[in-house]
C-alpha cells in the first residue's frame, strides 16, 4: 500500500498515480477532457466496452429477432442467469442466490411483500431515519397494503448526531415487536458503513429477518453475504457498477429460503423450464430467479456486461483497497489545504466504517457544487450542507484529487460561490 506522510504536493500525486495499478482502466472510460468527474457514486462513467455490449445486442435483435432469445452471443432468456453468476462475487453470493432484475424500488417491494408477514406481537419494520427516501415511501407502502398504519409500525433509529447511525441503538431497537429490518449497508449521505454481519447476527439472535440496500455499496465495498447469512437485499447498478441511467437492478436471495413464493409473482418466477408450459398454476424458481417478476430489460442490461467484465479483471478486494486509499488521500488534503475555510468531514475516518464517498460539509454547499461545475468539477449535493465526492478506483487520478481540492480552497477563498442563488437544482 502507497504510504502518505508529512505535506501532500500534486508531486507526490502524481507519484501515486504512476504506481496505481488502475491507471490502466481510465482509458476504458469516456473521460471528458476539461473535466473531473467526482460523481460515480451517483451514476458512474460510461465505459467502452459498454458501447460495444450494447451494439453487440442491438445486433442480435437486428439478426436473429425472436430467435435472439435462445440463440446469438447473449441468449437473451438466460442473460440474467449469465449476469448473476458475473454479480455474485460482488456481494459474496452464490449466484444462484442473485437475479439482475427489476428496479431498485421494484425489488425493495417485492422483497418486502415476501418477508414482511406481520403476525402478533410482531409487527412492526425496523429502519433508520438517514435511510434514502425511497426505500421509506416503499416501507411505509407495504406496511398500509397489511393493513397497518406506518405512523406506528414503521421504526426509524435515530440518529445521535445527524450523520450516522450506531449499530448499538440499531440493536437496541430489535424488540419482540419487530417482523422485519431493512437497513442501507453505507449510508448515502454521510458514506458510513454499517457491520452488516453483527447487525443480521443480532437480528437472528431474536428471531428477526434481516435484509439491505446495497446501492451505496456495491462496486465499492465486498461483501459476504452468504456468509453472513443475510436474508436477503437490493442494489442499483448505476453507480459504482457503471450500468447507465435507469439501469436494471439486482437482488439477493439468501437459498435458506429458496422455494417460497414471491409476494409479487409473475412471469419469470416460474421454474425456467415450466415457463412456457403457460399453466396458471405458478411452479416456483427455486433460486433468487424466481423474485424476478418479469421479462429482462435486455438492451439494458447489455452495459453491466461490460461492467462485470471489468470487476472480474480487476478483482473486488483491490478495488477496495484502491478506494480507501484515494479517499484517505482525499481527507489529509482536505485536513492540509481546506482548515478555516468552512469546511468540515462528514463521513467515518477509520477504513472499517466508511464506504466509498467522502462527505464534505459546508453551509454554502449548494452554491459551492454550482461553482464547481462551472469549473469543471462534477459533484452532487445532498441537502442543505453536504458535497459529496466520490473518487472511484478505475477511473479518478490522485492529481484531479488533489485539483478538486485546490478548486475548493479557491471557490471560497475568493468566495467565487457568490454569484450563485441558494436554490437547489432539480437535479443536484
Amino acid at each position: 500500500m502507497m504510504k502518505t506522510t508529512g505535506m501532500i504536493t500534486k508531486e507526490k500525486a502524481r507519484e501515486f498515480d504512476a504506481q496505481d495499478g488502475f491507471q490502466q482502466y481510465r482509458d476504458e472510460f469516456f473521460l471528458q477532457p476539461g473535466k473531473i468527474y467526482m460523481d460515480g457514486n451517483s451514476l458512474g462513467l460510461m465505459s467502452k466496452r459498454a458501447k460495444v455490449k450494447v451494439d453487440e445486442l442491438m445486433e442480435s435483435w437486428k439478426l436473429l429477432a425472436i430467435q435472439g432469445w435462445t440463440n446469438g452471443k447473449y441468449p437473451w432468456f438466460y442473460l440474467p442467469e449469465k449476469l448473476s453468476e458475473m454479480c455474485a462475487p460482488l456481494i459474496g453470493a452464490e449466484s444462484n442466490e442473485v437475479s439482475i432484475c427489476g428496479s431498485t424500488t421494484s425489488n425493495i417491494h417485492q422483497l418486502i411483500s415476501t418477508f414482511y408477514k406481520p403476525s402478533g406481537r410482531k409487527t412492526k419494520i425496523l429502519a433508520d431515519e438517514l435511510t434514502f427516501p425511497s426505500d421509506i415511501y416503499a416501507l411505509q407502502s407495504q406496511i398500509k397494503l397489511q393493513g397497518y398504519d406506518p405512523d406506528k409500525q414503521l421504526i426509524r433509529v435515530k440518529s445521535r448526531d445527524g450523520r450516522m447511525i450506531e449499530e448499538d441503538d440499531i440493536i437496541a431497537a430489535m424488540t419482540d415487536e419487530v417482523a422485519l429490518i431493512f437497513l442501507p449497508t453505507v449510508l448515502y449521505r454521510s458514506g458510513q458503513l454499517l457491520d452488516i454481519e453483527r447487525l443480521t447476527k443480532e437480528a437472528h439472535k431474536r428471531g428477526i429477518q434481516i435484509g439491505f440496500d446495497a446501492c451505496h455499496s456495491i462496486g465499492a465495498v465486498p461483501h459476504r453475504f452468504s456468509e453472513w447469512d443475510v436474508d436477503f437485499a437490493v442494489w442499483c447498478n448505476y453507480k459504482y457498477l457503471n450500468g447507465g441511467p435507469g439501469s436494471v437492478a439486482g437482488l439477493y436471495v439468501n437459498k435458506k429460503h429458496f422455494g417460497i413464493t414471491p409476494g409479487l409473482a409473475g412471469w419469470y418466477s416460474s421454474k425456467k423450464d415450466k415457463q412456457f408450459d403457460m399453466s396458471h398454476t405458478l411452479d416456483v424458481e427455486e433460486s433468487a430467479g424466481a423474485f424476478q417478476v418479469g421479462t429482462s430489460h435486455v438492451l439494458s442490461l447489455a452495459p453491466i456486461i461490460a461492467s462485470l467484465e471489468l470487476f472480474a479483471e480487476a478483482d473486488i478486494e483491490k478495488v477496495r483497497e484502491k478506494s480507501l486509499h484515494i479517499t484517505r488521500f482525499m481527507m489529509q488534503l482536505i485536513e492540509q489545504e481546506l482548515k478555516g475555510l468552512g469546511y468540515s468531514v462528514g463521513n467515518p475516518i477509520d477504513d472499517e466504517r466508511r464506504g466509498g464517498h467522502i462527505c464534505l460539509e459546508h453551509d454554502e454547499a449548494i452554491r459551492i457544487c454550482k461553482a464547481l461545475v462551472d469549473e469543471g468539477v462534477i459533484p452532487d449535493n445532498r441537502p442543505p450542507n453536504i458535497i459529496r465526492l466520490a473518487p472511484i478506483a478505475f477511473y479518478t487520478s490522485y492529481e484531479e484529487v488533489f485539483d478538486t481540492v485546490q478548486i475548493l480552497k479557491s471557490i471560497v477563498l475568493e468566495k467565487r460561490y457568490e454569484q450563485y442563488g441558494k436554490e437547489r437544482n432539480v437535479v443536484s
